[in-house]
């Protein structure tokens, strides 16, 4: 009796998990082909000028901004994330009140809303260090948005790591350091690439913490002024997607720039993936 009562509750439960797969498929592909639908008949040479103008509301400036803007917010976050995922995996003894702190500190920044972080960092680095309405001031804020998600899956990824793979490195002879860098952050590079995937998403469709630190000027970084790039204002493709959408003038290039975002996310992922196997497969 048990066994035939457990069947339709399996049967149950499976079909409910593929129908939750399928409407999430679906929903996947009715937005990104709405999206390109709407957007990809207004993709015209004009939008790639190199400089903004009201006439052909340039989305080049912001693209480069946006490169601009991820590059540094990793440069400044990943090995901080990282280097503190493997202090708390590899050195740190188990139950050190120090985990603790770190674990409640990371959950609690991971929950703060992003238009918090935008008014600390339109207090803190544009106000009080004075760097003004820059990429330096948006990137350090979007720093310390993304560490916390970086440093978490650095740590799912190292703990993911067999025990067996440490414990054959120390019988061979080999020291902490050097098993930490020679055998286990490679094995745990896939995981710790898809946390940094994760990472770039975050601070490519993000618009309320830049609006309040890099600005919404519509030029490339550093054209204005020569030698000063970091401290140049900038908007990414986020931001320039919500300015155009806000004024309600420009609606149909605002869903171009949604497209060429949506690409710019997917040949982020297909490299990433690509950097992972290739990382991978040199380490076996």
């Amino acid at each position: 009796m048990k066994i035939t009562s457990k069947k339709p509750l399996d049967l149950c439960l499976a079909l409910l998990v593929r129908g939750a797969a399928a409407i999430t498929c679906l929903v996947l592909v009715f937005l990104v082909g709405y999206i390109f639908v709407k957007g990809v008949p207004y993709l015209k040479p004009s939008l790639f000028s190199l400089t903004y103008t009201s006439e052909n509301v340039s989305i080049f400036p912001a693209f480069i901004t946006t490169l601009m803007m991820t590059f540094l917010s990793l440069l400044i976050a990943v090995p901080l994330g990282v280097f503190t995922g493997i202090y708390l995996v590899e050195y740190a003894k188990r139950g050190n009140k120090i985990i603790g702190l770190v674990s409640i500190t990371t959950e609690t920044l991971a929950g703060i809303p992003s238009i918090v972080y935008g008014l600390f960092g339109l207090l803190f680095f544009v106000t009080y260090l004075e760097w003004g309405f820059s990429l330096l001031a948006g990137a350090f804020t979007l720093a310390i948005m993304i560490l916390p998600l970086i440093m978490r899956t650095t740590e799912e990824a190292l703990k993911a790591v067999p025990d067996s793979f440490r414990e054959g490195a120390f019988g061979l002879g080999a020291g902490r350091l050097r098993t930490v860098f020679k055998i286990v952050l490679p094995a745990a590079i896939p995981g710790i690439l898809a946390g940094v995937i994760l990472a770039i998403g975050r601070i490519v469709g993000e618009t309320a913490a830049l609006i309040y630190t890099a600005g919404t000027v519509a030029q490339i970084p550093g054209l204005a002024k020569e030698g000063s790039v970091v401290f140049d204002s900038g908007r990414t493709l986020a931001v320039h997607m919500y300015a155009l959408s806000s004024e309600g003038f420009y609606i149909n290039e605002a869903y171009a720039t949604a497209v060429i975002l949506l690409g710019l996310v997917i040949g982020i992922n297909i490299l990433s993936a690509f950097i992972a196997k290739r990382l991978v497969g040199g380490s076996n």
